[in-house]
């Protein structure tokens, strides 16, 4: 299964909505990523995917500094799952996959 794409997330924190853009490009079979949100970009570590149970990991600085670990399930374009903060409780995220454009001539 490819993950590859623009993924645009939902993250439920104890303070509100946040959203972010989550872009994921496969080369040479790794994994790689950025994240978009809060007037930063982030890249992506840790990036594994086994089955359908994607993680990674990321550093924000907006509107916390925090080290944020990803864990979720990909069913097609959709997404589904959590976030952790260090101790803090656990953030639902979900997520759709944004269509690639097909080109016209």
């Amino acid at each position: 299964m490819s993950v590859e794409g623009t993924w645009h997330l939902s993250v439920s924190t104890p303070v509100g909505k946040i959203k972010a853009v989550v872009e994921l490009r496969e080369r040479g079979g790794v994994l790689t990523g950025v994240a978009r949100g809060a007037r930063e970009e982030v890249p992506l570590s840790g990036i594994t995917l086994d089955g359908d149970r994607l993680t990674w990991k990321q550093a924000v600085t907006e509107p916390l500094r925090l080290n944020l670990a990803f864990d979720v399930t990909v069913d097609g374009d959709t997404l589904r799952g959590v976030s952790r903060a260090g101790r803090l409780p656990s953030s639902r995220v979900t997520g759709e996959r944004r269509p690639e454009r097909e080109h016209q001539a």
